[in-house]
């Protein structure tokens, strides 16, 4: 599958041709497709030969995620398994000592459509944020308006992030933690304006693989020298939990993410979620009977 022959795009110029990364350059793969299909990533019209496809912003910050993202999607696009157009887009942000050269002479080299957006966010969060406090909220928040803009700019319809399993059960984690809520990062959803999708084609993606990927491929990483310069960061925090509780029991992680892809809202505690004063037996009794599919309990 993933012979000399196949590697038509030059982001995949000098793959590894071990069979080692074979299988892991396939799971990716797979995975993303996996994720893309089930949360209906793509509408079913978008494969009509006589529509136009949809286009999406493909944001690529130079980290291993972004990297990793970039290169599935262009893998699938080329087996005719995503219609769509793609757009990849750094946001420089003026944080000192940005390499503001290396993504763009990256994307030119290897022929990727590209936009390359400069917002010197980075004064503003120093300006706003107290000293002692962390970045990453205000960060990011001015960040995702910036992508928006961007994205209506060019007429894209969705808003593509390189979260990975990894991020969203750290996401979860912080808000059990610190939130006090049942909540991550969903692989779709819409913005607040209610024009553009955001989706999170890797969240079937570990970590790791994302790792071994880039490094293989020997992509240019870029570090985020803003939210990595600061100790003691919440997700840092849970990130170490997390590594922890997987050296203690190896697959931990993949279970607790499959976790989140089995909630059972009645044995919860959200009444908005599941009517428990609603609830008796005769209502347990009618479901047993029924050919419908019962409310789970």
């Amino acid at each position: 599958m993933f012979d000399e022959a196949d590697d038509i795009h030059p982001l995949f110029a000098g793959a590894p041709s071990t069979t080692e990364f074979k299988k892991l350059r396939k799971r990716i793969v797979r995975q993303t497709r996996e994720a893309i299909e089930q949360y209906g990533m793509v509408d079913a019209g978008a494969h009509d030969k006589d529509a136009k496809p949809p286009r999406w912003l493909v944001c690529l910050s130079g980290g291993k995620d972004s990297y990793t993202l970039l290169a599935v999607l262009y893998e699938l696009k080329w087996r005719g398994l995503l219609p769509v157009d793609l757009l990849a887009c750094n946001l420089d942000q003026g944080q000192p000592g940005f390499p503001a050269t290396v993504l763009p002479e990256f994307l030119d080299r290897m022929d990727v459509p590209h936009r390359i957006e400069y917002q010197d966010t980075y004064s503003v969060v120093m300006d706003k944020v107290p000293q002692g406090r962390t970045y990453c909220a205000l960060c990011s928040r001015l960040r995702r308006g910036n992508l928006y803009r961007i994205a209506r700019e060019e007429g894209c319809s969705a808003v593509v992030l390189g979260h990975h399993r990894d991020d969203i059960l750290e996401t979860f984690f912080m808000n059990l933690f610190h939130g006090g809520r049942l909540a991550t990062m969903p692989p779709k959803l819409v913005n607040e304006e209610g024009d553009l999708f955001v989706y999170r084609p890797l969240a079937h993606v570990a970590e790791a693989d994302c790792e071994k990927f880039a490094k293989a491929m020997n992509y240019p990483i870029i570090p985020c020298d803003l939210c990595g310069s600061q100790d003691g960061l919440q997700r840092q925090q849970v990130k170490q939990i997390l590594d922890q509780w997987e050296k203690n029991s190896p697959g931990r992680r993949q279970v607790m993410f499959r976790a989140l892809t089995n909630a059972r809202p009645s044995h919860l505690l959200d009444p908005k979620l599941f009517d428990f004063a609603g609830l008796s037996i005769e209502t347990i009794q009618k479901d047993e009977n029924s050919d419908e599919i019962p409310v789970l309990r």
